[in-house]
């Protein structure tokens, strides 16, 4: 594979580090992703309770396709901070990441994710307010939110105005995608529409949803996914959200 060619506006069907690594320095101006949250290493309920969510079909019960996100913490802190450092090789002075994750308890204490995220220039955090969901632990409330991690290089601006957006996100979870975790459109809309990224990366892409938000905004993307069955998913969704409007074909 050789860049840009066989990257740009297209989905990558591969290793999240070994594609990575075929991505020159400083070539991509914004990362957006939600890796796997590692939920089935789990000591509490996690995802074992067979009720489910209020996903379809309960998916995420199910797992992703091609990944048991049940990894040691250990490892999983380590391919995280790995994946990490390549996002932050790729970008520019200018660039940033925007870095989905969600804390959680563990054997009784909350996981907050800073042994990831801990030696990344974390700028800010920004909260994802979602609606509903169970909780079947007596132990604590019912989490309703995600963070979202902004990692930027020192040159990383906002567009103008874009700055008077709060840091709470009120977006409500995707219930009708069948990927088991798919970030809602208008969540990703918001964050492409502050920047001025021309290429956008999401080394995590599932059913494609950050392609399609830098669609609406006519910007480039950069997809990959290790599952061959969501990397269809995402093809087969972009494809229908370009059908929708003839000016998103030229």
């Amino acid at each position: 594979m050789k860049f840009p060619k066989d990257f740009i506006n297209k989905i990558v069907c591969g290793d999240v580090l070994d594609v990575m690594r075929q991505i020159p320095d400083g070539s991509i101006d914004l990362v957006i992703t939600s890796p796997p949250y590692n939920l089935k290493n789990s000591t509490g309920n996690g995802m074992k309770d067979g009720r489910g969510g209020k996903w379809a079909n309960a998916a995420l019960q199910k797992g992703y396709s091609h990944h048991n996100d049940n990894m040691p913490h250990e490892e999983y802190v380590k391919w995280q901070k790995d994946c990490l450092t390549e996002m932050m090789r790729i970008i520019p002075d200018h660039g940033a990441i925007f870095y989905n994750h969600k804390r959680r308890v563990q054997d009784g204490i909350l996981q907050d994710r800073q042994d990831i995220v801990s030696g990344f220039p974390v700028r800010q955090i920004i909260i994802w307010k979602r609606k509903g969901g169970f909780n079947f632990n007596p132990g604590y409330f019912l989490p309703i939110h995600e963070v979202i991690y902004l990692i930027a290089k020192p040159k990383f601006q906002l567009v103008p105005k874009a700055n008077a957006h709060g840091d709470v996100w009120e977006f409500t979870q995707e219930m009708k995608n069948k990927h088991p975790a798919a970030f809602p459109v208008d969540l990703i809309d918001r964050i492409v529409s502050s920047t001025n990224a021309q290429t956008i990366l999401d080394p995590f892409i599932g059913s494609g949803t950050t392609a399609i938000s830098a669609i609406n905004y006519k910007r480039n993307y950069i997809g990959i996914e290790i599952s061959p069955e969501y990397c269809k998913m995402a093809q087969q969704r972009i494809k229908g959200h370009k059908s929708q409007d003839p000016f998103l074909l030229q």
